[in-house]
């Protein structure tokens, strides 16, 4: 049986707690009293934000300073810190909504295509500027303000007032300070430009020649985004720091598409580099077929997409992210392994991101964009992976949500292959000779005959189906060496899946005929 302890013990212990507690009371008296000192004897009463671009400016000269949507108690704070306007500015039409900044579509070929006039300042007022600080309008922090016009409105102004300030060129630093809860648009202002969020404030010292690029863009995808002008210094300059990409995980299935692509882009005569993001599970024999393609590999681990379903095809499709990764680059167009290149492209890496063709409604299709990597951005990107939803589950409307501010490139450099049934009984289902890049939505070519296109010999598969789309992508295949055609040979178990259906459409007597026409293509196995 256990001894009980003795009184002077337990006087003992209980004597050491009470030390132990006044020692931990004094020692945090002490603490307050020396805050309060330091408090007392450098007191403080300038904005959260000042103080950094005071120390970044580095000189005693007054700083000008423009302010955008702020109000009077705020203004009359700053006037003795410097030069205080208060930028005017009309009201926003309230009658402008997202939908006409993104419509789903738009007449490429018409020059008459023009989009909602935002207002701006009078600029000639603002010319010598060194900071221009704005409340971004916003109605329930992070949670709204990704497809906002009123937010968009003020990020445009504040970029415009920055590039047109008469302090450019003068070696003398350009800030921008965004304050409220939502913060600014990070495709206007970018992550690598932030100084420091203290608080609501966020202050940026933004690349003024990335700024003039975006101020002289359309105000949306209501018309499309022209060429961006540029010096021979800076083209050159560029050139090394661009490259096409791909990206291979979860299985085989696309490498022989993502070879055909490589062949495809090579063809064009391409200045810029060819990289593959390819996981673990592309064989080292598939590798060296890749490399021996044209293409420049980096191993990456696979991103699972959080809201996917399991097993899904669009489980994993978040790898695609590591593409912000790739930070040895300025610019990189991805393009998926199931389309194939018909014309140069070189010319649209002018663009800035995330620049695509459109899809439907007001998003844009992910399997060909242009993006500028960055730590930052995909640091971003992966934190809110679990926060914002995908529609679909996958990488395209997640990137949608966190890019709403996105331009439209003409859907000729990402034409989809798909037909959407007309009923007047014709199975032409050409593709124009002016595509750029060619996009096999459906069975993939090189999973189907050579002959013809097998996406008719499935119903619900005909509105991807096109015979001259099918054509394009066996010349590739036909212009390729012997020793990379192999990684495109057919497996027992996908020739008896083609001969299966083209017997159900011959049971089915499909109209279009297709299923009459006798194959020749050597891959089949017999």
């Amino acid at each position: 049986m256990a001894s009980k302890p003795k009184p002077h013990t337990s006087s003992f212990i209980l004597f050491l707690i009470a030390l132990l507690v006044f020692t931990i009371y004094y020692l945090r008296q002490l603490h307050d009293c020396f805050q309060s000192a330091v408090t007392y004897s450098e007191p403080s009463t300038n904005p959260d934000w000042y103080d950094v671009i005071a120390r970044d400016v580095g000189d005693e000269r007054m700083i000008n300073i423009g302010l955008l949507n702020m109000d009077g108690d705020e203004t009359a704070a700053l006037e003795a810190k410097g030069k205080v306007v208060k930028v005017e500015l009309e009201p926003l039409d309230k009658g402008v909504q997202w939908s006409d900044l993104f419509p789903e579509w738009i007449n490429e070929s018409s020059t008459m295509t023009s989009c909602p006039e935002l207002s701006m300042p009078e600029f000639g007022r603002y010319e010598e500027l060194d900071v221009v600080v704005a409340r971004v309008p916003c109605n329930k922090c992070e949670e709204s303000g990704w497809r906002d016009v009123a937010r968009l409105h003020v990020n445009l102004v504040v970029a415009n007032l920055l590039v047109r300030s008469g302090r450019v060129g003068s070696g003398r630093p350009l800030f921008a300070v965004f304050v409220g809860c939502c913060g600014p648009m990070w495709e206007i202002f970018r992550c690598d430009d932030l100084l420091l969020r203290v608080a609501d404030s966020w202050i940026y010292k933004p690349q003024l020649r990335r700024l003039k690029q975006i101020v002289r863009l359309p105000v949306g995808t209501c018309q499309v985004t022209p060429p961006s002008p540029q010096s021979g210094e800076e083209l050159s300059e560029e050139k090394a720091r661009e490259a096409y990409v791909t990206v291979l995980h979860s299985s085989e299935a696309y490498v022989c598409g993502a070879i055909a692509l490589a062949q495809s882009i090579i063809q064009t005569n391409t200045t810029r580099e060819l990289v593959l993001l390819a996981d673990d599970h592309v064989s080292p024999e598939s590798m060296n077929g890749l490399r021996a393609a044209g293409w420049k590999i980096k191993r990456i681990r696979r991103i699972r997409s959080p809201h996917s379903r399991k097993d899904s095809y669009n489980e994993w499709n978040y790898s695609k992210l590591r593409l912000w990764q790739l930070v040895e680059y300025d610019k990189v167009m991805f393009i998926d392994a199931d389309l194939i290149v018909t014309r140069n492209l070189d010319g649209f890496f002018g663009h800035p991101q995330i620049s695509a063709a459109g899809n439907d409604r007001h998003m844009f299709n992910s399997g060909l964009m242009l993006l500028e990597p960055s730590a930052c951005t995909f640091r971003t990107l992966m934190k809110r992976r679990w926060l914002v939803r995908s529609y679909n589950g996958g990488d395209q409307g997640y990137l949608n949500e966190m890019f709403p501010w996105w331009h439209r490139l003409p859907k000729k450099i990402n034409h989809l292959k798909f037909f959407p049934p007309s009923g007047d009984g014709h199975y032409e289902h050409r593709i124009p000779d002016d595509a750029y890049a060619l996009h096999y939505l459906g069975l993939k070519p090189w999973m189907c005959y050579k002959d013809y296109d097998c996406n008719w010999d499935k119903a619900i598969t005909q509105i991807f189906a096109s015979d001259s789309a099918n054509q394009r992508w066996w010349r590739v295949y036909d212009t390729m060496p012997k020793s990379l055609r192999r990684f495109c040979a057919l497996t027992p178990k996908a020739d008896a899946r083609i001969r299966k259906h083209r017997i159900k459409a011959k049971r089915a007597n499909f109209a279009d005929g297709h299923w009459r026409i006798k194959v020749h293509d050597p891959r089949q196995i017999i």
